[in-house]
């Protein structure tokens, strides 16, 4: 039966520009995909395909690629030559691994996989409006996912979930599921603060960091000559409260905040955690009264 569908898919040539072959036990993607380079949509959902074909990244006209419920352990790299696509189905797969610069397109449809993680570098693809993640392992959203400014729709429903990176509560969300994971709960407690203790590399990253954005020309241009240093201070954070750089998580907290009113959200969800970091107890002291430091209890 799919024999027959693809030969008659064939013969359309350059005319054909759908091809659905859903549910037919496939496990293999046909290479004559090839011979079609005008396909705008092709459904292969609910078969027993393991990876594409090397031969589809001739479908530069393809907008659709439905490869629902099969046997894929990763997003297919080949996805990058595709670059009209609009909408990349991969629900109910065997998704570990995400592929940086895999795909730029408008929906990625992840639900019922094995994702333990999302790259950092899902913060390239501007034109991200549809994620759906749900039902998956995921621990932690990557900062990434707040420079998504056209991000409308985000599904993170059964994972394991506690907290939302910093700048989360920006994203201009129409639609939020979160339900089935352990969020953070606001139960605030009173308990002891530590001293601030920092270490000699802190102490000498803090000042570099914050030299070099007061544009420092001396500590600008003397960085270039140690590649080591410049790697060590390119993961600093800014304080959430005055602002400047640190290397170490000296403090983690949470700031709790009310879902957008136009937003369509998960049932009962009141609010929503999101991770704050601030440089010292000093600025702890400082902060507002919703701001609340993280108890590992």
């Amino acid at each position: 039966m799919a024999e027959r569908l693809l030969i008659g898919a064939l013969k359309g040539g350059k005319n054909t520009k759908i091809i659905t072959l859903n549910g037919k036990k496939m496990t293999k993607m046909p290479s004559t995909l090839g011979k079609l380079p005008g396909l705008r949509t092709l459904n292969l959902q609910n078969n027993l395909i393991p990876k594409v074909c090397p031969e589809i990244s001739t479908l530069t006209q393809l907008t659709v690629l439905n490869l629902g419920n099969n046997l894929f352990k990763e997003v297919p790299e080949e996805m990058k030559y595709l670059t009209s696509l609009k909408k990349l189905h991969l629900f109910g797969n065997r998704i570990c691994r995400f592929a940086p610069g895999a795909c730029d397109l408008s929906e990625l449809h992840f639900n019922y996989n094995q994702l333990i993680c999302i790259p950092e570098e899902i913060k390239l693809l501007k034109k991200l409006q549809k994620l759906l993640l749900a039902r998956n392992n995921i621990e932690v959203l990557p900062e990434g996912i707040c420079d998504l400014k056209k991000l409308r729709i985000l599904d993170i429903a059964g994972n394991i979930i506690q907290i939302f990176p910093p700048g989360f509560q920006n994203l201009k969300l129409r639609e939020f599921y979160c339900e089935e994971n352990p969020l953070i709960l606001k139960q605030p407690f009173i308990a002891n603060q530590r001293e601030d203790i920092w270490s000699l590399k802190e102490i000498t990253s803090r000042f570099v960091m914050n030299q070099l954005a007061g544009q420092n020309p001396f500590l600008m241009h003397a960085i270039e000559q140690f590649p080591e240093v410049k790697n060590i201070i390119s993961k600093g954070k800014n304080c959430a409260i005055c602002g400047k750089f640190f290397l170490t998580i000296w403090l983690e907290c949470v700031q709790f905040v009310p879902p957008s009113k136009n937003c369509k959200i998960s049932k009962n969800l009141q609010l929503v955690p999101v991770r704050i970091l601030l440089c010292s107890y000093k600025c702890f002291n400082q902060r507002q009264p919703n701001l609340f430091g993280i108890s590992q209890e």
